[in-house]
């Protein structure tokens, strides 16, 4: 079966059960549902870390302050992008269009078919590995939790505090089975939100690759090279105008997971000074926890910093292959047309934060070293480094 779509079916079919996929079967009944069951989710776990707030619990807080900032960014995510659903279905539409339009040959097809492939596989490969995290994580839970005393309460892999006795049979095994399943499908719609910028950005980087493929086939040859550079004009045009789209349909998400992303070590950063600052046990352990949360918020924002400086560099690639046709050898006409791309080109296609700074990997690198430099120098302010 030949591929049609950039996006996978997986992940069409991940979309459709959270209710974020345009027209499908009970889309807001679906997207409520899970909304409500983040939100109930989120008042046990901050329930848990309002009640653990001590010097003397920091490994347990630590401990539920995990998966707790992660439940609380997909929360804000869901709702941005559920507020820009009429962007994604323009977005698609566009996607359909480039895939069974007027003007798609074999070789056309070859380069969306090859993009196409590179997006199933990324997206396979990160909901693969979110689910093999969420089960070590639950595995590691389990291992640690064995070797508590039989005194002690049983503890929740994920972290909770309920208005009532949750420890008893068999309430404590369905609590557990209820939030493995709901720490499962929360991971894979992480992974599927990064997985759909990098689908919607590898398929624009091809119609890019066809449009330098356009140029380059422009020679002084062909019957009407007017007609052909007006069709590149136009192609360009739905380019920069899905490119915009994908920028207004991921920029205040982008600004969140960047605002959150600082929140979110800073905060760490505070804890972990003032815990290793005081004479208590477990110190390494509120280390290693504290490592869990860092990386997640991390990743993330590294897929949209990847993201955004992968369709710049491809879009400056338009002016590149326009200058490297045969200009020389055609009218003037006709190089003022090729003129308007190498113009148009010079403005790079990029992804934003909140329309307030480009996710690019300079950014990236940047933001990470700031954060350094102001964990670094509370440690000194401490005297602990």
């Amino acid at each position: 079966m030949s591929t049609t779509s950039t996006i996978s079916s997986p992940l069409k079919i991940g979309l459709g059960l959270i209710g974020m996929w345009p027209d499908s079967s009970y889309a807001t009944v679906l997207w409520l549902l899970y909304m409500l069951s983040l939100a109930a989710m989120q008042y046990f776990q901050y329930s848990y870390v309002y009640s653990h707030l001590s010097m003397n619990d920091f490994s347990k807080l630590m401990d539920g302050l995990s998966v707790t900032l992660d439940y609380t960014l997909t929360f804000m995510k869901l709702l941005s992008l559920w507020h820009n659903r009429r962007i994604f279905s323009d977005i698609l539409v566009a996607m359909d269009d480039d895939w069974h339009g007027d003007c798609v040959t074999d070789s056309y097809t070859c380069v969306m078919t090859s993009k196409a492939a590179l997006a199933h596989r990324c997206s396979n490969a990160m909901m693969t590995l979110n689910t093999l995290s969420t089960v070590f994580y639950f595995i590691g839970s389990y291992l640690s939790h064995r070797t508590i005393s039989a005194d002690e309460p049983r503890g929740f892999p994920v972290q909770m505090q309920f208005p009532f006795n949750a420890t008893k049979s068999p309430i404590f095994e369905f609590i557990v089975l209820g939030s493995f399943l709901h720490v499962w499908e929360t991971a894979v719609v992480i992974a599927m939100l990064n997985s759909l910028i990098l689908a919607l950005v590898l398929h624009v980087s091809g119609q890019i690759d066809i449009m330098c493929q356009g140029l380059r086939e422009i020679s002084v040859t062909s019957k009407s090279v007017t007609s052909a550079t007006r069709l590149l004009i136009e192609r360009h045009q739905r380019i920069i105008s899905l490119s915009n789209n994908i920028d207004k349909f991921f920029s205040f998400v982008a600004m969140i997971q960047f605002l959150w992303n600082t929140v979110v070590i800073c905060t760490i950063g505070f804890m972990i000074v003032i815990s290793l600052s005081t004479d208590m046990d477990g110190k390494s352990g509120i280390l290693i926890q504290s490592i869990i949360p860092y990386i997640a918020v991390t990743l993330e924002a590294f897929v949209f910093c990847f993201a955004g400086e992968y369709l710049s560099i491809k879009s400056r690639s338009i002016g590149d292959a326009a200058y490297e046709t045969l200009w020389y050898d055609l009218s003037t006409k006709e190089c003022r047309i090729l003129l308007l791309i190498i113009v148009r080109s010079q403005k790079r296609l990029t992804i934003t934060a909140g329309n307030v700074m480009d996710l690019t990997l300079e950014g990236f690198t940047s933001v990470r070293f700031l954060l350094y430099i102001t964990d670094a120098q509370l440690c000194l302010n401490c005297n602990i480094m």
